[in-house]
């Protein structure tokens, strides 16, 4: 099978095109044959190891990917596609089932044309309606918009300010808080991207780069940094005395739980979330995937077209 193998860190150019062995299923999994996987935030910052974290988290991080080089050498961490074969004892899937699923807890590897999974992973059938490169791009996103917003615990009417409005995180969350959680969303983001984020449903939209850019200060009872770069002490001003400031970085945890993922696959099939696609690449243009979204000015997501 075609795959995509990284075996050092460093520019995008380190991702090469490879032939693997096609896995096999054991007992109890399933095989999944990938047609859409996505190029994140965190895949290039494991390819590059420039990780966004403070000192020791940072050094957690490195244990974790690897000192000298990388521990796993395929990135890719949702997809989407078909059940190909499944192995012994599996009855949640057969094959021919479309899915998506989440391989952050399995090593990654969404960048190949197959995938192994335990029937218990985080995999369930395919979003209705979506296609396969916007159902592999709910998964990061998504989730970790809903995990982040579900700590606010917010009630319908009340005021929402995401902060990188236009990134993969950022266009789940404006819409998760207007139409899931029934607030009334500010959203920041560069002019490029200010109608975009109106569509998803911000009632007002902000320039950041703009002169005179003014958030307001104590009228939000929600602040979400969707990027981590807004600074923490202007956040906190622009919140009321019971607001809630929420960090990308610090507030989406690690663990993964199924029932956000099948909460998920519900509100994208009720119509209140749909992941923007800013471009589609082929599999063996990943390195040029890794450029672009290396630029920083992706909006939404990246996905990579693999079958």
């Amino acid at each position: 099978m075609k795959a995509v193998v990284y075996t050092a860190y460093g520019d995008p150019e380190v991702l090469q095109l490879v032939d693997l062995p096609k896995p096999a299923p054991k007992d109890g999994e399933v095989l999944v044959k990938v047609r859409a996987t996505t190029v994140t935030i965190g895949d290039t910052i494991m390819r590059s190891l420039k990780i966004p974290v403070p000192g020791w988290q940072r050094l957690v991080a490195r244990v974790y990917l690897g000192i000298r080089a990388p521990k796993r050498s395929i990135l890719g961490m949702e997809l989407a596609g078909d059940v190909e074969a499944v192995g012994k004892g599996v009855t949640r899937f057969k094959e021919g089932d479309q899915v998506f699923a989440s391989t952050f807890d399995l090593g990654f590897g969404g960048y190949a044309e197959y995938k192994c999974f335990p029937e218990e992973a985080t995999i369930a059938p395919k979003p209705a309606g979506l296609s396969y490169a916007e159902a592999a791009a709910l998964v990061g996103g998504g989730m970790t918009a809903l995990r982040c917003l579900r700590r606010a615990d917010i009630r319908p009417g009340q005021k929402v300010l995401v902060y990188g409005a236009s990134g993969a995180v950022g266009t789940s969350a404006v819409q998760l808080a207007t139409h899931h959680f029934g607030a009334e969303v500010t959203g920041v983001c560069s002019a490029a991207n200010l109608e975009l984020v109106r569509s998803l449903g911000a009632g007002r939209v902000l320039d950041y780069s703009a002169a005179g850019f003014d958030i307001g200060a104590g009228v939000h009872d929600v602040v979400f940094d969707a990027v981590g770069k807004l600074d923490l002490s202007r956040g906190r001003k622009v919140l009321t005395k019971t607001g809630v400031y929420l960090n990308v970085l610090k507030d989406s945890g690690s663990a993964e739980r199924m029932s956000e993922f099948l909460a998920l696959k519900e509100l994208a099939e009720a119509g209140k979330i749909r992941p923007v696609i800013d471009r589609s690449y082929p599999l063996e243009q990943i390195v040029e995937a890794h450029r672009y979204v290396d630029t920083g000015h992706k909006r939404g997501n990246v996905a990579i077209e693999v079958a």
